[in-house]
């Protein structure tokens, strides 16, 4: 198992490697883009992917969360703070070096949160508001929970909407880049922005995320917590009835889940330089499910895989205005032919769905054969 970790991450690697050598040398770099905002999203997708797969709950709030991360840092990192320095919580964080001059467009002086402060305010944020519904709402099961869940997600796009700070339908843009690693010596900073002159750092920086993010959750599958998330999923009763905590396993990779989403939706957001409400809808919620699907729910590669690919494709406008639809017939799709996703897909069991025996409508080759058996 471990070694086919191992060989798994290897290859990731240098998979992402070869992509960035074949866009150079086919000179299709703008694709490093899209992909760099896909891996982002993917980041959020597979730990969903964790909480549905493993943990057995469903979540159809996920973009909520994402939400939380991206605004928070962006409001952070962009409102004014410079008419509040004399207040003692202000003075306190700038005693802290928690908080950076600037200038904005047009020139005025700007007193603002550090990235990073915005950043780790946003994810605890994220981490709390997690537990405090997911302590109630991890009671319910199957549609209740979903509902609850949806419920908790139309909330947060209302309040995006309805609140001028968070700078209501038109969202918040002219966020700075994030300097996670400041110049050293002769080495350049690392910096979160969608920068031309960055892109192809970024494209190594978001996949790197994204490759941390998933050595982190097969380390957890691979652990104890894991083979009980795994019993927990199998059957919830069983697992109690072994002396496993399944409330507490439940609400702690819901708690993950949310950081992983609130993390992505922080990075996606210095990097576009600008968030808004669509982020927090209903559909981009109802899209991350899916991509979970399509993945399989027990299989983060697959999930892996589907979630970076097919969030390429709809950045990359392949399907067009009938975006969300193609991704709610792909739902429907795999529901009905791969419940275990995408990748475990036969023709057989297509087949065998397609015509089930005893229905009368096999093949004609199968209702010949039997024709022409004895005894026929």
């Amino acid at each position: 198992m471990k070694k086919r970790k191992h060989l798994g991450i290897v290859g990731l690697c240098l998979l992402v490697v070869g992509i960035h050598l074949y866009t150079a040398q086919t000179g299709t770099q703008f694709y490093l883009t899209q992909l760099t905002m896909a891996a982002y999203y993917g980041l959020l997708v597979i730990g969903l992917g964790v909480l549905m797969g493993y943990a057995g709950q469903i979540s159809i709030g996920h973009a909520g969360f994402f939400a939380i991360g991206g605004y928070l840092s962006a409001a952070l990192t962009t409102h004014n703070l410079l008419p509040f320095q004399d207040r003692p919580l202000v003075e306190l964080l700038d005693n802290l070096g928690l908080l950076q001059p600037s200038v904005d467009l047009y020139g005025g002086a700007l007193l603002t949160v550090v990235p990073w402060a915005a950043c780790l305010f946003a994810m605890c944020m994220a981490a709390l508001i997690a537990l405090i519904i997911g302590i109630p709402v991890l009671k319910l099961k199957g549609h209740y929970l979903a509902m609850a869940t949806l419920g908790f997600g139309m909330i947060i796009y209302r309040i995006l909407l309805a609140t001028p700070y968070f700078g209501a339908a038109d969202g918040i843009s002219g966020v700075p880049a994030f300097t996670l690693v400041p110049a050293i010596g002769s080495f350049e900073p690392i910096v979160v922005s969608g920068a031309f002159g960055l892109r192809v750092m970024n494209f190594y920086l978001a996949f790197g995320f994204l490759i941390i993010g998933m050595i982190l959750l097969l380390n957890l599958i691979d652990s104890r917590s894991g083979r009980a998330l795994r019993s927990l999923h199998g059957s919830g009763e069983a697992a109690e009835a072994s002396g496993i905590d399944t409330a507490g396993f439940k609400l702690r990779v819901f708690v993950l889940s949310a950081v992983y989403a609130a993390l992505a939706g922080v990075m996606l957001t210095h990097y576009n330089g600008g968030i808004g409400p669509s982020e927090a809808s209903v559909m981009k919620s109802v899209r991350y499910v899916a991509l979970v699907a399509v993945g399989g729910m027990t299989n983060l590669w697959g999930i892996l895989i589907m979630g970076v690919g097919l969030t390429f494709l709809s950045l990359r406008g392949v399907f067009g205005v009938y975006d969300d639809a193609v991704f709610g017939m792909i739902l429907i799709l795999v529901m009905l032919f791969a419940p275990n996703g995408i990748l475990s897909l036969r023709i057989q069991s297509v087949l065998h769905r397609l015509f089930p025996r005893g229905s009368g409508n096999e093949p004609m080759e199968k209702q010949h054969r039997s024709a022409e058996s004895p005894g026929s």
